[in-house]
């Protein structure tokens, strides 16, 4: 089968680059915007993932519902009044959206560009047909109306592709805890894991970071971040924590839990214990009791004396 036009044009869209200086000074503009921890709110982070998706349904419903009672004589104020309940909710949706899109990819943010274009001159159009009303025009509003309800469809189109094909939003993360078999996992000796460095290792082929305290306690969490993929084995370890190089998502380094965003999902963290001087983890239980055919039966066996310390092992 051939590739349909559309998506050829938006494979055409991510690639373009003609666009990334204005890319560029857009993104450190939303950065540089003072919004201290409120820019977490915005993330999603509270929510476990991104809030903006959530918060377009509020203009995006009332601008709909406006053009089915444009279809019905007389109803003309009503839909007035939706038109303006969209206006209104248009700009906090419209925030969270910037906010996310200055920590996207490049190719995210070019697409992430035009959906934001599309939405702006739908939230123009809207505006054109409450004046519109207001002044009496009905016939103008509606027209304007349904123009704006064509633009938020390629604004809605454009955004179903960034959280479906380019993944943006997603939990990166997600395909660890149905990747990693039960069980000890053996990664290495003790002297392999250097005192506060983050060290990369592999699980079933996921990868896997490693930090050994200096007290001996071993750490262990997936090592892609769960925002982007971004490998938190080349990333900054303080305070018991890991920083993200990509986009400085904080993950706590005891249980992956993300102390600030861009991340609104934890890391998948694994139980550490040495054994013989030789450094195995295992999924951490409640991140994989949930997995279908899960079999726990050798594990509820074993001894403490074999287990040690199933969350993070000093020796």
């Amino acid at each position: 089968m051939r590739q349909s036009r559309a998506l050829r044009l938006l494979d055409r869209l991510e690639r373009e680059p003609r666009a990334d200086a204005v890319i560029d000074a857009l993104r450190e503009g939303v950065r540089a915007l003072p919004l201290g921890r409120g820019r977490d709110v915005l993330h999603g982070r509270w929510l476990g993932h991104p809030v903006h998706p959530l918060m377009v349904q509020v203009p995006i419903g009332s601008w709909l519902s406006a053009a089915v009672l444009d279809l019905r004589p007389g109803r003309s104020r009503e839909a007035g009044l939706l038109v303006g309940v969209g206006l209104a909710a248009a700009a906090p949706a419209a925030l969270a959206g910037a906010v996310d899109w200055a920590e996207l990819h490049r190719r995210q943010q070019r697409v992430g560009l035009v959906h934001a274009l599309a939405n702006t001159a739908a939230v123009g159009l809207y505006a054109a047909s409450l004046a519109c009303r207001v002044k009496g025009r009905e016939a103008a509003g509606r027209a304007y109306g349904f123009l704006g309800l064509t633009a938020v469809g390629l604004g809605g189109m454009l955004g179903g592709h960034l959280a479906y094909r380019q993944a943006s939003g997603a939990n990166h993360a997600e395909e660890v805890l149905h990747v990693v078999t039960e069980g000890w996992h053996r990664i290495g000796t003790v002297d392999e894991f250097p005192a506060g460095q983050p060290v990369r290792r592999s699980v079933d082929d996921v990868p896997v970071l490693v930090v050994r305290e200096p007290g001996g306690t071993i750490h262990a969490l997936a090592e892609r971040c769960s925002h982007l993929a971004g490998p938190l084995s080349e990333g900054t370890v303080a305070d018991g924590c890991v920083e993200c190089p990509w986009h400085g998502s904080v993950f706590r380094l005891s249980d992956g839990w993300n102390v600030r965003g861009p991340a609104t999902a934890p890391q998948p963290a694994f139980d550490s214990r040495i054994v013989d001087g030789r450094v195995e983890v295992r999924l951490r239980r409640q991140d994989r009791d949930d997995r279908p055919g899960n079999v726990r039966g050798a594990d509820r066996h074993r001894s403490a004396t074999e287990t040690g310390t199933a969350h993070g092992h000093s020796s």
